[in-house]
């Protein structure tokens, strides 16, 4: 399997580590609120291609780390008027819960900042001593223009950074581009650790270096993340390692970003939906083929309008399902050159369109490695809402068409959608 770098822009193959996995770092939550669909792109592209390469036959260390000590954290807890740490163990539980109904299961390791302090103050005094960072009144830097290949990634060379970048109140950076490592605690901050530059905590750029090498090694092959995540943090994370002589990741592979009404979707834009609301309104099937249809590096519109056709190609494929049988070699191969280039799921997805029903096993087989194999499944509605299509049946029956709707509302608030047929109907779970 090759992905696109985004630092060189080449095709790389994905190399097993010594242990013969392929080590994979992706960027998780900031746990200082629920995640909103956005948030969920990286998860849902980095446990598929997990998933992929597993039913390959190749073995993945999948690390997604969880963000539980950030400036964010702090505000959102104060104004909440709650322990930092409470809010933050409270978002991380809310995280694992939401994704985890996407039905895709769960990284190797979701490693939490806070459970790697002893690594990080070890990795900031390496950098220290090396002369890359230096200490400032409780607060440790990195030295930017001491790593001279700063900007690799981003384009954004010193520089060019300079230009905007300023110096905050209290802090004492020898140049404006300098970042922190560790930040001593202030005042409004309920949570420390001891250091050798006195009780502080890290900064953000620095955790994920540092759980990185914990869980990876000095050397893997993948850190994924979305593109926002490009500059500053991926930027300052290869500085970070790279300025002490480890080889960090082999390849950068970035999503891009869901869009709404034409802008990146945000919190600090306002124009988001949380998962867990659109799991809700949706389901898991039809936000998994929202992703699916779009590759996995290119922006992507988060609407009614691409929702429902996500929606549409889910029940076009599960009515497929109903029919046929059998295993078809030519299928699964076009399948695997897809996936094996960049991770092409459109191009695998017309695969899975265009394919015969004598395919329909090896179909069934490849959307179940995606995350739809329930398309594929035979599902028996509840009594609960057998009752209701029995009753609008009846409805319909006495030309009661209101409460024939609104029985079909009810029916479908409980996940189903009801069919009329012939002799009667039919019940099919909502994707």
């Amino acid at each position: 399997m090759r992905l696109r770098d985004t630092l060189t822009g080449e095709l790389r193959e994905l190399q097993p580590g010594a242990d013969g996995a392929i080590g994979f770092y992706v960027c998780g939550p900031t746990v200082y609120d629920r995640i909103h669909i956005g948030n969920a792109r990286p998860v849902v592209v980095f446990l598929q291609m997990k998933r992929y390469l597993e039913w390959r036959g190749q073995p993945v260390r999948l690390v997604e780390n969880i963000t539980d000590i950030n400036d964010k954290i702090y505000a959102a807890a104060h104004a909440r008027g709650v322990g930092s740490d409470e809010l933050a163990a409270e978002m991380a539980q809310a995280f694992v819960a939401d994704t985890d109904r996407l039905g895709l299961g769960r990284p190797d390791e979701e490693p939490l900042a806070t459970e790697t302090i002893p690594e990080i103050v070890a990795l900031i005094e390496e950098l220290v001593a090396s002369g890359h960072a230096y200490d400032a009144g409780g607060d440790v830097y990195f030295a930017v223009r001491s790593f001279d290949r700063y900007g690799e990634l981003s384009g954004q060379r010193p520089d060019d950074v300079e230009a905007g970048a300023r110096v905050e109140p209290g802090e004492h950076k020898r140049d404006p581009v300098d970042f922190a490592l560790w930040k001593a605690t202030k005042d409004d901050e309920d949570t420390s650790w001891p250091s050798p530059w006195g009780a502080g905590r890290p900064a953000w750029h620095i955790e994920c270096s540092a759980m990185a090498e914990k869980l990876l090694g000095p050397e893997f092959a993948v850190h994924g993340g979305g593109r926002d995540l490009i500059f500053p943090h991926h930027e300052n994370e290869i500085a970070q390692s790279c300025s002490i002589g480890r080889g960090f990741a082999r390849v950068w592979a970035h999503n891009g970003m869901l869009e709404l009404r034409g802008e990146k979707m945000s919190k600090s834009e306002g124009n988001i939906q949380r998962l867990a609301d659109a799991l809700d309104d949706w389901g898991a099937a039809t936000l998994i083929m929202l992703f699916l249809q779009a590759h996995y590096t290119s922006p992507m519109e988060y609407s009614d309008a691409t929702l429902e056709q996500a929606r549409r190609a889910c029940e076009t494929l599960r009515n497929r399902l109903r029919i046929g049988a059998g295993e078809d070699a030519g299928v699964r191969e076009a399948v695997l050159e897809a996936l094996d280039d960049d991770f092409n799921t459109p191009r695998a997805l017309a695969v899975l369109f265009g394919a015969p029903a004598g395919a329909r096993d090896t179909v069934a087989e490849v959307l179940g490695v995606l995350g739809l194999g329930a398309l594929a499944e035979a599902q028996e509605a509840p009594a609960e809402v057998e009752a209701l299509a029995g009753a609008r049946r009846a409805a319909r029956e006495r030309r009661d068409f209101a409460e024939s709707d609104r029985l079909r509302d009810e029916i479908a608030a409980l996940g189903w959608e009801v069919r009329d047929t012939a002799g009667g109907h039919e019940l099919v779970r909502r994707a």
